[in-house]
């Protein structure tokens, strides 16, 4: 007699060592109109894939049976380094193969400097990543808001933050190598970012989100 195979990362450990993953979002009662009955792992790579099948109450009263995939891969923080005097941004070039695949032309995207937050808080992560990407100790924050960027299926949310930089203080960057990451700093003029954005140069949605709030708040 066979038993069913035990989904690594539920009640056996995986690649990571995570046990647990089935039971994210089994709890959840704060929406009185959404009842979770059941969450399913699907994959256990680095990040993790999860089936969920909810019931949902619509505005005419009835319960649906609804399923939908999730994909966690924790959350990010990202940030757009300007020097005031200068009118310059400084950004990220780096290859990003899900650009390349669905239909970038070489893959390589310039962005504001990002990373997951790994355990760490938003204010941590992003001056960490600052330093390993570009390069620059960040000094004052400014937090400008947290937003989901694909909430139909990814459940990261971004916390987006801004900081004066200095062409002195970059030292270094170009990511961690035993990552491989191959990131080269790139420094725009405020402008000539806007007309990157609106030419298509610039396809990157967090980028987008903040070159727009410089255009509202910084320059």
């Amino acid at each position: 007699m066979s038993s069913d195979p035990v989904t690594p990362g539920t009640t056996s450990p995986d690649s990571r060592g995570r046990t647990g993953l089935h039971l994210v979002g089994r709890d959840l009662d704060r929406n009185p109109d959404v009842r979770v009955r059941d969450v399913e792992v699907t994959s256990d790579g680095w990040h993790v894939l999860r089936r969920t099948t909810f019931e949902f109450r619509g505005r005419d009263g009835e319960w649906t049976t609804q399923s939908r995939e999730t994909y966690d891969r924790g959350n990010g923080a990202t940030i757009l380094l300007y020097d005031p005097d200068a009118r310059t941004l400084l950004l990220t070039r780096q290859f990003r193969l899900p650009a390349y695949v669905n239909g970038h032309p070489d893959g390589l995207l310039v962005e504001a400097a990002a990373g997951l937050l790994d355990d760490d808080s938003p204010e941590d992560a992003i001056r960490r990543e600052a330093a390993e990407e570009l390069g620059v100790t960040v000094g004052a924050l400014r937090h400008l808001f947290d937003l989901f960027m694909s909430p139909g299926s990814v459940t990261e949310r971004v916390h987006f933050f801004a900081a004066p930089y200095a062409a002195a203080d970059v030292s270094g960057g170009g990511g961690v190598e035993a990552e491989g990451e191959e990131i080269e700093p790139v420094v725009v003029g405020y402008d000539e970012a806007l007309r990157m954005l609106d030419d298509g140069r610039i396809v990157d949605g967090k980028t987008a989100v903040l070159l727009q709030w410089a255009a509202l708040n910084l320059f």
